[in-house]
């Protein structure tokens, strides 16, 4: 495979990646950093339940709007230009949130810090895939993948820490100066004059996006918004509400089709929003398939786990956190020394392994709901995180780099899309059947806590058969293989 790459990395370009790593990792932490300071919330802004879910669903839906543009965006203005733009935006977010004085002004903050963030992961990934080598993008991705996977898991722990000290306005008080440095140094770093020929060559790539199409961004909002904001409320609403996210599942659908068919036009008469052409590699194909659904397992158990710590096992908001807290952390540790693996032996030999881990794990994880003592969750909470790092890397690394440079933004932007709408899938998903279980068992005269119990349980069984279902997606890595060859993309390219 060709590398756009220099031979190897020096000083100044492993820091710029780490500083961009660490800027995307801030970012994204803000995905599930208000999960816990939703009840606070609610009293302090005089707000009901259904409303304060805003914060997050509004999130959500901001980051499955903006990310499909992303590649196109970066390959329009280049990539310091893309990441000042992205960090002033965030920190300008983080800024309003502080200091909202009304519900409505923290969501407006809330919805500008994810328009900075969906810029963030695609821009990273890419910039990876530009100067890194191929031989050493294993090692490299393992790293990111601690911003990527990782940052939404430690978000319940972070808030939950901050909210024993203080409000939900230290949340973004904490955040702000951090994004701010993140930013003036990452902008320096940036500089093409500082760094090697692969990034100074990006300046005779800049317009290559030529102009955004009004039609594709539109059908942006209403497909990929339709379809989060649908799934979110099938997660969070009562069956009085179902014929409204039936609705707009029904309108994301379609206008999920028809942005892909406008893509396809533009390929053929100009420049597209989104190049569907990288979907025509087959290890690109199945990664990101592998993602998506170890996403919706991912997510379905992570947002039930600090529900079922606090309301069924009766633990504090800073004890939830930090349940979750080691789980996280090993799996951004194992980052780096499975990225390395990856190297040596390639994709298949880790996420088979890692995906019977993922699914093992929180297939005893439904078991010990009922069953289990509290120190039995963090051993198998760990044991889920060490699978899901034999995973994420492997699955990162092996779909981006089969494709070409041309395509590393557009490869980046669609994977993070279907992140987003994976994430909401799953939480819809696990939350729906939760909710139902735990209803039955309510009707039966079972207490709540116990009810809640068996809701949480019948929703990790749903996550572990998603895992499953990543396990047996693993097996064709087998037959795909880790050789890059030139796909159909390459040559139209």
């Amino acid at each position: 495979m060709p590398s756009h790459a220099p031979e190897a990395m020096d000083g100044r370009t492993a820091l710029t990646l780490r500083v961009l790593t660490v800027a995307t990792f801030i970012v994204i932490l803000n995905n599930t950093i208000m999960v816990n300071a939703l009840p606070s919330l609610m009293e302090s802004m005089r707000v009901d339940a259904q409303t304060v879910q805003w914060l997050v669903t509004g999130f959500m839906l901001t980051m499955a709007v903006v990310i499909p543009t992303t590649g196109w965006f970066l390959q329009r203005v280049g990539r310091r230009t893309a990441f000042i733009t992205a960090m002033s935006v965030f920190s300008a977010g983080t800024a309003l949130g502080a200091v909202a004085p009304t519900f409505e002004i923290l969501l407006m903050g809330r919805i500008v810090q994810a328009t900075g963030t969906a810029v963030m992961m695609p821009l990273l990934m890419s910039t990876v895939l530009l100067l890194v080598p191929a031989g050493t993008r294993g090692r490299v991705m393992g790293n990111v993948s601690l911003a990527i996977s990782v940052a939404p898991a430690m978000g319940p722990t972070v808030s939950g820490v901050i909210l024993s000290f203080g409000s939900w306005r230290w949340i973004f008080v904490v955040v702000f100066p951090l994004a701010v440095t993140a930013a003036v140094v990452g902008a320096w770093l940036l500089d093409p004059r500082r760094l090697g020929e692969a990034e100074a060559g990006e300046g005779d790539r800049l317009g290559e996006g030529g102009r955004m199409d009004p039609i594709s961004v539109l059908l942006t909002i209403v497909g990929f918004g339709g379809l989060v904001y649908g799934l979110s409320r099938v997660g969070g609403a009562g069956s009085h509400l179902l014929g409204l996210p039936a609705m707009a599942l029904v309108i994301g659908v379609v206008g999920v089709s028809l942005f892909a068919w406008r893509q396809m036009v533009l390929i053929r008469t100009s420049r597209p929003v989104l190049d569907l052409r990288v979907l025509r590699s087959p290890r690109y194909r199945l990664a990101v398939t592998i993602m998506a659904v170890s996403f919706m397992a991912l997510m379905g158990a992570m947002v039930m786990l600090p529900l079922y710590f606090q309301d069924a096992r009766g633990m504090s908001t800073l004890q939830a956190g930090l349940m979750l807290m080691p789980g996280g952390l090993a799996m951004g540790l194992l980052g780096p020394p499975v990225g390395r693996l990856y190297d040596r032996v390639g994709a298949a030999p880790l996420v088979i392994p890692g995906s019977l881990a993922l699914a093992g794990g929180i297939g005893m994880l439904a078991w010990s709901t009922n069953h289990g003592p509290w120190w039995l969750f963090l051993v198998l909470h760990l044991f889920m995180s060490a699978g899901l790092a034999f995973v994420f890397t492997p699955m990162f690394t092996a779909g981006l780099s089969s494709l070409r440079a041309p395509f590393y933004e557009h490869g980046s932007a669609l994977l993070g899309t279907l992140q987003q709408v994976a994430a909401a899938a799953g939480t819809a998903l696990v939350i729906t059947v939760m909710s139902g279980a735990a209803a039955r068992s309510a009707a039966t005269g079972v207490q709540p806590a116990a009810a809640l119990g068996q809701g949480v349980e019948a929703g990790l069984v749903v996550a572990t058969v998603l895992a499953a279902v990543v396990a047996g997606l693993s097996l064709l890595f087998l037959r795909v293989g880790d050789d890059v060859t030139e796909t159909e993309a390459d040559r139209d390219a």
